[in-house]
């Protein structure tokens, strides 16, 4: 299986995702911001009219042969989900657009991996030896369901759900034909990263890249540094790394990544001469913007979405003096942006904005003979730029270059995209020219698909954050 990351914008050929699962409608109100939530999300709604449309999506794009034409079975029975629930026998099983709880289920059929895995997540769950011992009696996919969702198959809650696992951009990210693991900063986490620790490294997809894999150790007085001295620990989550061209990756210093990790990434990479080129980019430390994914991501080689805040255009507020709007930039939305090069690491070079770095992206790494351009967040229109970048308008997955994945809630943005000469459309509507070959995927061009996002957006990530790709085609 070919494993090759170099741009954010290349076709995207295989991803690794995972869809809504039980524990997600076990979030309760006292618990949601431990577990890394805003809000309750209602499940149903969640599977049956929002998610099932990503994966129908990414199917006719990746892998159209297990959707071509099945539109209308699929559809008309609503209450049977088996092609999306992984551990049903007429699940979909792609091997573009994989599945985390099927490489899970498929992985624990190795009894010696599976007694591992089972006494591993019980000791960080606290589990008692008699519920340990009730889990090595379960059938793969069974167990894989439990140890994802936290729920017996008697349905009794046996330790916390992880509702963040369909956030797959954060347990690794491809790095050519690397993979680095993450080292999550929430404990909310912790059983997420070694799941997929046992994955990439035990499955038989990855049996190939299992040199390939990259993770970052502690210092070895790490365990010393008290509790408030974060930025010494080296915690890392994907959604703040992006690999821009094939020798530059942005690190994102942010609430989830701290500075010593940044610090280790460039030094590890630059050893390994897997980069050229690693830019830092520090945001504020605020739930606002959690990973840099969430202020900016690419549409084009010479098209940016992102959060105005960081822009050199001052976002525009209604009835607000210049110099009111300067003061709460300059107090609230710092950013610093440093590059280093493997040739020269003792000279980093500064930008001042957002927009240079990327500007010089466009131009330097992917020689843009065009003008770059900028759409903003809520069309860099106060209040909506900060309440559209809230429910994920910068968070958007590309495709293929130019064809981008976001939530249809966030108007203003999509307005931004329109004057920008894109084509909207709607999800739903896609899917139905798609099917009755009124239209083609090589035709699709320069589009922004509106997908349905009245509870997934409440779970703070959008499509970027829901996949983690494999394999992108490179770019010309």
């Amino acid at each position: 299986m070919k494993v090759s990351v170099t741009s954010e914008i290349g076709t995207l050929k295989r991803l690794l995702v995972h869809s809504p699962d039980s524990g997600l409608g076990k979030v309760v109100p006292s618990k949601a911001q431990d577990w890394l939530f805003e809000d309750i999300v209602h499940l149903d709604t969640i599977r049956k009219d929002e998610y099932d449309y990503y994966t129908k999506i990414l199917l006719y794009f990746l892998d159209p042969e297990k959707i071509k034409g099945k539109l209308t079975e699929i559809d008309s029975n609503q209450n049977n989900r088996e092609f999306y629930k992984p551990e049903h026998e007429h699940f979909y099983k792609s091997d573009k657009v994989i599945e985390l709880q099927w490489l899970l289920s498929e992985l624990l059929k190795n009894s010696d991996i599976k007694t591992k895995l089972v006494s591993s997540v019980c000791a960080i769950e606290g589990c008692t030896y008699r519920i340990q011992n009730e889990l090595l009696n379960y059938e793969p996919t069974e167990l894989a369901k439990t140890l994802i969702s936290g729920t017996s198959q008697e349905r009794q809650l046996l330790f916390a759900p992880i509702p963040n696992f369909i956030f797959t951009r954060d347990i690794g990210i491809t790095i050519k034909d690397h993979v680095l693991l993450n080292k999550p900063a929430k404990k909310a986490r912790t059983r997420e990263a070694l799941l997929a620790k046992y994955i990439f490294f035990n499955h038989p997809l990855f049996a190939d890249y299992t040199n390939k894999i990259i993770e970052l150790s502690d210092s070895h007085h790490s365990f010393l540094l008290p509790k408030e001295d974060d930025e010494r620990k080296i915690t890392l989550e994907g959604g703040d790394i992006m690999v821009v061209s094939e020798n530059h990756i942005l690190v994102g210093v942010s609430e989830r990544t701290s500075s010593e990790a940044a610090v280790k990434i460039t030094q590890t990479l630059f050893e390994m001469g897997l980069m050229d080129k690693v830019t830092i980019v520090k945001i504020p430390k605020k739930r606002d913007y959690m990973h840099i994914d969430t202020v900016f991501t690419q549409v084009k080689r010479d098209v940016w979405v992102m959060l105005g805040n960081f822009s050199r255009k001052a976002v525009k507020h209604e009835d607000e003096s210049a110099v009111e709007r300067i003061l709460e930039i300059k107090k609230e939305e710092k950013i610093k942006i440093l590059q280093f090069h493997r040739n020269n690491p003792e000279n980093p070079i500064s930008f001042e904005s957002l927009e240079d770095l990327l500007v010089d992206i466009s131009k330097t790494d992917l020689q843009c003979k065009t003008e770059v351009r900028f759409i903003f967040s809520g069309n860099n229109e106060f209040p909506y730029s900060a309440r559209e970048q809230w429910t994920d308008s910068c968070n958007l997955l590309a495709l293929k270059e130019g064809v981008v994945l976001g939530y249809d809630r966030n108007d203003k943005t999509t307005e931004a995209f329109r004057n920008a000469g894109f084509t909207i459309i709607g999800v739903k509507e896609l899917l139905q020219q798609l099917e009755n070959n009124s239209i083609t995927i090589d035709q699709i061009k320069d589009t922004f698909i509106l997908m349905p996002s009245a509870e997934l957006s409440r779970a703070r990530g959008g499509f970027h954050c829901m996949s983690m790709p494999l394999w992108r085609e490179p770019i010309n």
